[in-house]
């Protein structure tokens, strides 16, 4: 059992989170070996039932304009956020739970794949069709993965998810929480850099180290 546990609570359908997503990779791909990296979904607007006002529409497209200069993730802003849009984001979380029940293995495959279906290639990624294509795209089969998802079980995971978060007293993505012994320790509240995340990271698990 891993002793350290690295919770990173993101939305896939926030601009932050899909800014932060090669930092993320990159901690995965480098702290895997030595910490458990676990995703919790934080429904930024989950079960939002009213359509984009003009208003709200400009205030998000705002903000992914900020995060594409400060991370240079690529964006499509062409004819994005159609009017009657109505940006719920529990089905993409819901998605990505469904997957993690499936095989946690298709966790951030399906994260990664919904991210950039809807702001690199504008899908609509709150429709069930859209999410069942894009998790056979990562290999997950149609059949299990709409059982899954229509499943209570998911629903139900999902809204504990949430919960959890709210727990946590979490109001913004993305978070990284490094989870040891001693308790929780916020790494990070909101984007920041691999080099940061490095340093900080590295500092949390020589700290706790030295304590264990």
């Amino acid at each position: 059992m891993n002793e350290h546990t690295l919770w990173y609570i993101a939305d896939p359908m926030c601009s932050w989170c899909w800014g932060f997503s090669p930092v993320i990779e990159t901690i995965r791909h480098d702290y895997g070996e030595r910490l458990a990296i676990k995703l919790v979904v934080g429904g930024l607007r989950a079960g939002t039932t009213e359509a984009l006002t003009p208003g709200k529409r400009a205030e998000i497209l705002q903000h992914w304009h900020s995060v594409q200069r400060m991370t240079g993730q690529p964006f499509t802003f062409e004819g994005v956020l159609p009017a009657g849009f109505i940006y719920d984001t529990e089905p993409a979380c819901r998605a990505v739970v469904s997957a993690m029940l499936i095989d946690s293995s298709y966790t951030f495959l399906l994260l990664a794949a919904i991210q950039h279906a809807f702001y690199v290639e504008q899908i609509d990624v709150t429709q069930l069709q859209t999410l069942i294509q894009l998790a056979t795209d990562v290999g997950i089969s149609a059949e299990s993965f709409s059982q899954v998802f229509t499943s209570d079980a998911a629903k139900q995971t999902t809204q504990d998810h949430f919960r959890q978060a709210i727990q946590w007293g979490i109001r913004g993505f993305p978070t990284v929480i490094g989870q040891d012994v001693a308790g929780l320790h916020l790494l990070t509240n909101g984007y920041c850099t691999i080099e940061t995340m490095g340093q900080r990271i590295d500092v949390w698990l020589n700290t706790s180290n030295s304590h264990g």
